[in-house]
């Protein structure tokens, strides 16, 4: 047991470390769900359009992809099927995170070998990592099957639900914390994690493409693919339809396979160094990193590349689907009132690209988030001062970031926008329609750079704030501007986010005044936070 001394003081350090990014995490994965619960309860309003929209999910190969395999016309299992996927990836995010955060970050920024000279065992930063992601997990559980109770949903199928999601959480924790020994560094580790998570993903869609309907033809059984991906094992627990417990226990089974892996890879290894060995550089640096700005794009092209690959595919599918939005809306007239909320009259492949594009846009606000929360890692883990300490001013370096990530949001919208347009073009042959998927995905732009002016005007005031206020901020927008009317917030809640105040192009005419007003915003919180950030100390400590 000496291998586990200090476990408790370290699990409730890193509670307190995290102590506002998780509970924002938590809040805004609840918060989701309570909104895709709401909308589904107004898109199907009795048992026929239930029907038809459980028979459209299980035949309809883009939504077997995106939503994962229908499971019957209980309103619950609906909603989960609506919603499961985008939360399992979000508590999959949010466990990968915090186990790499008090695992290889801390040996990364020099807090392990310092924690190390200390009554500490070899596997006690890994277990209080683990530790913590499993009470996060819990606490979603719990949280998930509270909102689902409110709604008046079963007991069983709630609990079953919550459940299904922290027990990928919980096995996705324990990828994390093998990747955290295999790679040297914490931007690796996460990466190495969510490739995993990535091909989970891909198994899982592939599986339910493949699928059969069932003869009820309101539920789709999966092909064995689904069952290699923890996220298609918490699918096929199918919460208010069959509600599979026996299913936890390949997500047991696995978590154990991980942290056994885990622990006797941190036997083998020592403080610091991964187990994959780091390939040498090259004996000479390119020119461009002898200015801030090629070094800040040698920096984010990394991340700009992911982004663009994956919101090019689904821009892409999306697209696709497009076709064949009349057929969706012969289902539910709510989801027809819905697109025309905003817009009265106008074509429904227009509506639903002004619609796709307002949630996909602030998913592209997440790049434009974490390009610039760069800025705050090179400055807490001392990266910056040495860079500072030559002849680089502090407004050259911060401009350099800000430009590489302004440009890669544009650079990525325009990328989703083309994806649909050919997409669309590709199924229903008609480019012109299909080029609304563009004009919609430019409109979105300002409203990032607006985030993004924020994100940097809390990096220069309160820096050691910018994680949580910066991921909040994202959480925030994409719940008011998505489910804002069906949750009855106010207007002057609903105004808080950037995406509300776009025209919906091209279901309507574009607007320069709330695009003007937008980038004017976006420079100045941008000024604000320069200004600040050139008359503060470093905060190297993280």
């Amino acid at each position: 047991m000496a291998a586990f001394t200090g476990t408790v003081r370290l699990a409730r350090l890193a509670a307190r470390r995290d102590r506002i990014l998780i509970p924002v995490w938590l809040a805004a994965i609840t918060a989701l769900l309570a909104g895709v619960v709401s909308s589904v309860a107004a898109l199907y309003t009795d048992e026929r359009e239930r029907t038809l929209g459980a028979a459209f999910s299980a035949g309809n190969v883009a939504a077997r992809i995106f939503d994962g395999p229908a499971s019957g016309t209980d309103l619950g299992a609906m909603a989960m099927v609506e919603a499961y996927v985008v939360l399992a990836i979000l508590t999959a995010i949010m466990s990968m995170q915090a186990v790499v955060r008090h695992t290889r970050q801390d040996e990364e920024t020099g807090r392990a070998e310092l924690l190390g000279s200390a009554v500490v065992g070899r596997h006690a930063r890994l277990t209080a990592a683990l530790i913590l992601a499993a009470a996060a997990n819990t606490v979603l559980a719990l949280a998930v099957a509270a909102v689902l109770l409110a709604y008046g949903f079963a007991v069983a199928g709630s609990f079953a639900g919550g459940a299904a999601l922290a027990a990928v959480g919980v096995t996705c924790a324990g990828v994390a914390a093998v990747t955290a020994q295999l790679a040297t560094t914490q931007r690796a580790a996460t990466g190495l994690a969510v490739v995993v998570l990535g091909g989970a993903f891909v198994s899982r869609a592939v599986g339910d493409a493949v699928g059969e309907v069932a003869p009820s033809g309101v539920e789709l059984v999966s092909a064995w693919p689904s069952w290699l991906s923890p996220i298609g094992w918490g699918q096929q627990v199918r919460p208010f339809h069959q509600d599979n417990w026996p299913i936890f226990g390949l997500f047991a089974g696995l978590f154990l396979v991980l942290v056994v892996t885990a622990y006797t890879l941190t036997s083998h290894r020592d403080v610091g160094a991964g187990m994959l060995g780091v390939r040498p550089g090259p004996p000479t640096a390119p020119a461009g990193l002898l200015s801030p700005l090629g070094l800040a794009w040698r920096l984010q092209r990394g991340i700009l590349l992911a982004w663009l690959i994956g919101l090019m595919i689904i821009g892409a599918a999306f697209g696709a689907v497009g076709d064949s939005v009349d057929d969706f809306v012969g289902i539910s007239e709510q989801f027809e009132q819905i697109l025309r909320q905003q817009v009265g009259d106008a074509g429904l492949v227009d509506l639903f690209f002004g619609f796709l594009m307002g949630l996909l846009g602030i998913v592209a606000a997440a790049y434009t988030v974490q390009a610039l929360l760069r800025m705050r890692s090179e400055e807490a883990g001392g990266y910056l001062a040495p860079v500072l300490a030559t002849s680089v001013a502090r407004s050259t370096w911060l401009g350099s970031h800000v430009l590489i990530a302004a440009a890669g949001t544009a650079v990525v919208l325009t990328g989703v926008g083309v994806s649909g347009a050919l997409g669309y073009w590709m199924v229903a042959g008609d480019l012109g329609t299909g080029l609304g998927m563009l004009a919609a995905a430019l409109v979105q732009i300002p409203a990032a750079f607006a985030l993004g002016g924020f994100v940097v005007a809390v990096f220069g005031i309160v820096p050691r704030w910018s994680l949580p206020v910066a991921w909040s901020a994202l959480a925030a927008s994409l719940v008011i501007g998505q489910f804002g009317d069906l949750l009855g917030l106010p207007q002057p809640v609903l105004n808080l986010s950037p995406f509300t105040h776009l025209p919906v192009v091209p279901a309507e005419p574009f607007a320069a005044t709330p695009v003007l007003i937008l980038l004017a915003a976006a420079v100045l919180l941008s000024g604000a936070g320069w200004w600040a950030f050139r008359r503060r100390d470093l905060a190297i400590t993280a």
